[in-house]
């Protein structure tokens, strides 16, 4: 099995962050939303791909839930081998969606040609280390917005930490990573 093929069968599937909830529950930690992720590989859904393409579209469906309230996150995601490791290319959404109804279920073909890489997030590599899949990164989104990404997972759990800081300060996200596990 190829890297890339490790790194995709460990990051489909659905996952939710319940069973870390409920431990936080039990230790008495609290404030983190209910969280779940869908991805999809979608290449079947790119048209006109090249013929020697060798990258795996995502499209990563996030939920969010905090206060009764849940809020979509959808990203499409382009993974490629690269030397020494595998590359995250985040892509606009495709126009004609919106974050609450780009999902899998409704993906219509796309053309390769129209869609365009993002300008706010700076790519990410992944490196296998003692058989998880990490990967670290910061994007500038403006002047004053930085989002910070770390990310840890293999075939048991997927472990995102996703910061946003104004000016040096957080306005987004939590102490500990979010913990998602296979539903």
């Amino acid at each position: 099995m190829t890297m890339m093929e490790r790194l995709i069968g460990y990051l489909t599937g659905h996952f939710d962050n319940s069973q870390q909830l409920e431990r936080f529950e039990r230790e008495g930690i609290t404030g983190y939303p209910r969280a779940e992720h869908r991805n999809t590989v979608c290449n079947d859904r790119i048209t006109g791909l090249p013929a020697d393409f060798s990258g795996v579209f995502v499209l990563e469906e996030s939920y969010y839930t905090t206060d009764g309230k849940t809020n979509a996150m959808p990203h499409l995601f382009l993974f490629t081998e690269e030397e020494g490791g595998i590359k995250l290319t985040s892509y606009d959404m495709p126009e004609g969606y919106t974050k609450e109804n780009f999902t899998s279920e409704n993906l219509k073909e796309t053309a390769w040609e129209s869609l365009k890489i993002s300008e706010k997030f700076t790519p990410i590599i992944y490196h296998e280390e003692n058989g998880a899949f990490v990967g670290k990164g910061v994007s500038m989104f403006s002047p004053v917005l930085k989002f910070k990404l770390e990310e840890r997972f293999d075939s048991e759990v997927l472990e995102v930490s996703e910061t946003f800081e104004v000016n040096g300060k957080r306005t987004f996200g939590y102490d500990l990573p979010l913990e998602y596990r296979r539903v």
